[in-house]
């Protein structure tokens, strides 16, 4: 069990990680490069730090309940 726990813990870091390098990294110390790009009349750095880290969380909740499926399949922990 304590394997189990660990391996969501690993989950949950990896996922919130890539999650910080989009929402504040990408979107603060890219938004330059990004913003040679429009989508409409806003730049892509505008898009990511308004808009992007919000879809990129919504695909990443998504993740997470399917590698924690597959997590809960590996323990026979499932329901």
């Amino acid at each position: 069990m304590q394997q189990y726990w660990r391996s969501n813990l690993r989950i949950v870091a990896v996922l919130m990680s890539i999650w910080f390098v989009v929402a504040f990294c990408i979107s603060i110390f890219f938004i330059e490069p990004l913003n040679s790009f429009t989508i409409g009349k806003l730049g892509l750095g505008f898009w990511f730090a308004q808009q992007g880290s919000i879809f990129v969380f919504i695909v990443l909740v998504l993740a997470y309940a399917l590698l924690m499926d597959r997590l809960d399949r590996k323990f026979d922990v499932d329901e």
